[in-house]
């Protein structure tokens, strides 16, 4: 009954900015954890940044001042803001929801729905 669905991937050059959309339910967005994960071949899923069961917003070290999560609580969705782009961003994104209460920076195997992802490219 969770659905998830991500938008606005595409490619840019490095320094360049891109903002990611997590459109699910009102029931979902409300009451569940999310999180964004990033995922490159040969690589396992990371997260990138997350808002727990309190709401509060975490962020992965390698992100932390260049990413943000924003919310738009009418439209159900949850927006990752990503500035100062660098070409190790490169990666499918995926947004994830969870109804358990945890930490937005859990590991990926702890997440229970998932999105379809969303490619970020960025460019030297």
């Amino acid at each position: 009954q969770v659905q998830l669905v991500e938008s606005g991937g595409g490619s840019v050059q490095a320094g360049g900015s891109l903002r990611l959309s997590c459109t699910t339910s009102q029931f979902t967005y409300n009451h569940y954890c999310m999180a964004w994960f990033r995922q490159v071949p040969g690589k396992e899923r990371e997260g990138v940044a997350g808002r727990d069961s309190l709401g509060k917003l975490n962020y992965a070290d390698s992100v932390k001042g260049r990413f943000t999560i924003s919310q738009d609580n009418a439209k159900n969705t949850l927006y990752l803001q990503m500035s100062n782009l660098k070409p190790e961003d490169t990666a499918m994104y995926f947004c994830a929801a969870d109804p358990s209460y945890m930490d937005g920076l859990a590991p990926a195997p702890l997440w229970t729905y998932w999105g379809q992802g969303t490619q970020v490219t960025v460019s030297s």
